[in-house]
């Protein structure tokens, strides 16, 4: 059998992002003879859109992936912690979307522009980055191979999409209970999302940062294989439903000035430079929305420190973000050799 023979489940195939993932094989014609949409108990039986058709979701088991060669897992850590296990001792290499392996010494955790090399030592599960981290360090890897970077201090403006279609709900529900002159309910989060910020994204952990601010912390020296860049971040959740934004200020060993740094990302792999200020050309959310590539502008030196530069960097979090991601670490499986029938 040949790469046009492959089997390939989407577990979590009625998520906004398991949606997205079928939608990107679909679009990226993903060499799949068959694809499978896997889901809760709830869901089987249901149908989600594919190619021409619909698929018809499954009820995902323990024995759900006999003759499975790919899974694209994002159904959240629990399942993937309970379900990819055994998706590896019935053959099928996982792309695991959630925090589950993450930080596992003997798991990959791949950007395709970063760290394409890593997915040969995988043991049948590779791990996806958070959608925040994947985005920053598609901009730093060029800058890091050419400057080395010493240190990164990133804000980012996360979209409500990150929190799952019941954040995006929430987030229409309340606009239409302010604007009839209602209290808004907050549900999904601790306090209304509509036309406000929140410095929280998930739970708070050590030295009050929070599990996102330590994940984009942790990930980042993993992904670029550089523990001695030091990072720091503060999360905050927007009012936007697709596309993550991020202020991201980066300390170099060597010196780059700005013309220099938008040469680099100009003739990067996934990136697209969005940069004139004299004409009010800079990366939104709205613009990001539905694309493939990273989008970096406001790209400035910091003058307070020798070698410091300023980036604005923008991306879809559901597709580049989480499913684009995915699906391009399976694509380099094929091209490497990693994933046959």
């Amino acid at each position: 059998m040949g790469r046009g023979d492959l089997v390939v489940a989407v577990v979590g195939a009625t998520g906004a992002v398991g949606r997205e993932m079928l939608k990107t094989l679909e679009q990226r014609d993903f060499p799949a003879k068959t694809v499978r949409a896997l889901a809760s108990a709830r869901s089987a039986g249901t149908t989600v859109p594919f190619k021409d058709g619909e698929l018809t979701v499954e009820e995902l088991t323990e024995d759900s992936f006999k003759g499975i060669h790919l899974a694209l897992f994002s159904a959240g850590g629990a399942t993937s912690k309970k379900f990819a296990p055994h998706a590896v001792k019935a053959g099928c290499v996982v792309v695991d979307n959630s925090s589950a392996w993450r930080m596992d010494p003997a798991v990959p955790l791949v950007v395709p522009e970063v760290n394409p090399q890593d997915v040969d030592w995988h043991k049948g599960i590779i791990a996806n980055p958070n959608c925040s981290t994947i985005q920053m360090v598609v901009v730093l890897k060029p800058l890091h191979d050419a400057a080395k970077i010493k240190r990164v201090i990133v804000s980012t403006y996360q979209a409500v999409s990150g929190t799952g279609q019941k954040a995006i709900t929430e987030l229409e529900t309340q606009v239409r209970q302010l604007f009839n002159m209602q209290e808004p309910e907050a549900k999904v989060y601790p306090y209304r999302i509509a036309f406000n910020c929140l410095p929280q994204i998930d739970v708070f952990s050590t030295g009050d940062y929070t599990f996102e601010e330590i994940k984009m912390i942790k990930e980042t020296a993993k992904i670029m294989g550089d523990d001695e860049i030091r990072v720091t971040a503060t999360t905050v959740r927007v009012p936007v439903f697709y596309g993550h934004s991020e202020s991201v200020n980066v300390e170099t060993e060597r010196k780059l000035t700005a013309a220099q740094t938008r040469a680099i990302l100009v003739q990067s792999p996934g990136i697209t430079v969005l940069d004139n200020p004299s004409e009010k050309i800079y990366p939104m959310p709205i613009q990001a929305a539905g694309e493939d590539d990273v989008f970096v502008g406001r790209i400035r030196e910091d003058t307070t420190i020798e070698n410091g530069l300023n980036l604005w960097i923008v991306a879809d979090n559901i597709r580049k973000g989480a499913a684009l991601n995915a699906v391009q670490i399976a694509e380099l499986l094929i091209e490497r050799g990693r994933l046959t029938a």
